[in-house]
């Protein structure tokens, strides 16, 4: 049986999360993105806009998360010579963590970036021989100590 964890009793504190992840491409692809040469537009704003819409819908794509009010999204993208390193970090004021939105969010930066370049990785087979996703990951979730009971 599956069941969403109840947190009714937990107490509303400050929790955030940041979560990477790094796609490699040719460094052509690369080239192209930094000029500005990519056919479907700017892979970096576009990427940044899919990662926070994302995140924002992470209840949607995975049922037993809960809806979570968040407070703040940000998505970072770092260009490196044969990489694009993205970073997001998501905030709210709830009763259970957002690192699940951080990953979500990533996640689909880096396949944003990747449908939208996909045509320059293709080798002459139609294959991605040198495209990947990987170091996915949760660098760091905190969250602010509780209240309850004081004051």
């Amino acid at each position: 049986m599956a069941k969403m964890v109840d947190v009714g009793d937990k107490e509303s504190v400050r929790r955030s999360a940041v979560a990477t992840g790094t796609i490699f491409l040719k460094r052509h692809t690369i080239d192209a993105i930094k000029k500005g040469r990519v056919k479907k537009g700017d892979v970096i704003n576009s990427s940044k806009l899919a990662g926070i819409q994302a995140a924002k819908a992470t209840s949607s794509l995975l049922p037993l998360c809960h809806q979570v009010p968040l407070t703040s999204i940000e998505i970072g993208v770092s260009v490196k010579r044969d990489r694009l390193e993205m970073r997001c970090v998501v905030s709210a004021t709830y009763k259970t963590g957002v690192e699940m939105e951080a990953l979500v969010g990533v996640s689909a930066a880096l396949l944003n970036a990747w449908d939208m370049v996909k045509y320059l990785e293709k080798d002459s087979k139609g294959q991605y021989p040198k495209t990947r996703i990987s170091e996915l990951r949760v660098l760091e979730k905190t969250k602010e100590a509780s209240h309850r009971g004081s004051g």
